[in-house]
């Protein structure tokens, strides 16, 4: 199970709509740490699922540069998550939501002392100083994302 969610993770984590673009796209909203900064959302079916959330929620969806695999969700205008075309079968864990932390590093260091993982290749930074973020599996295996508007500093990456 581990497998299938670290793959999840990183598609997930990669492609979230923060490719590099002709013009730098500004960071997501300063939410606060502790909130939800934002989400992703995983379908057999973008058309099914943008008709569905768009009527749902008045959404509206965006391309994501580089894929017909994904498109950007925005809600009053503000891009708030990414909706995702699945890597296999749905599963009650196909889509992570990414809570703001004041520190990245720190976080992903509490999460292990309190009996998380962190999978390899998390933490990382952004593609255009976006900030940062990590992949974190709880103690029950549900993977939760950590978003920092901050990226980490040049150097190697943090021991594991």
């Amino acid at each position: 199970m581990r497998n299938p969610l670290l793959l999840m993770g990183i598609i997930s984590a990669l492609g979230m709509g923060w490719l590099p673009a002709a013009a730098p796209k500004p960071p997501p909203a300063n939410v606060g740490a502790g909130r939800i900064a934002w989400f992703d959302l995983t379908t057999t079916s973008l058309p099914k699922s943008k008709a569905f959330y768009g009527k749902l929620f008045d959404w509206q969806f965006a391309p994501v540069q580089g894929t017909d695999q994904a498109a950007e969700i925005l809600a009053g205008g503000t891009t708030i998550g990414t909706l995702r075309i699945a890597e296999g079968k749905i599963s009650p864990f196909n889509g992570v939501v990414y809570v703001q932390v004041a520190d990245l590093e720190a976080s992903c260091r509490k999460a292990k002392e309190l009996g998380g993982t962190i999978p390899a290749g998390f933490p990382f930074n952004l593609p255009e100083g976006q900030g940062a973020i990590a992949l974190v599996v709880d103690p029950c295996g549900h993977p939760l994302g950590l978003y920092s508007r901050t990226p980490l500093p040049p150097g190697p990456a943090p021991a594991r």
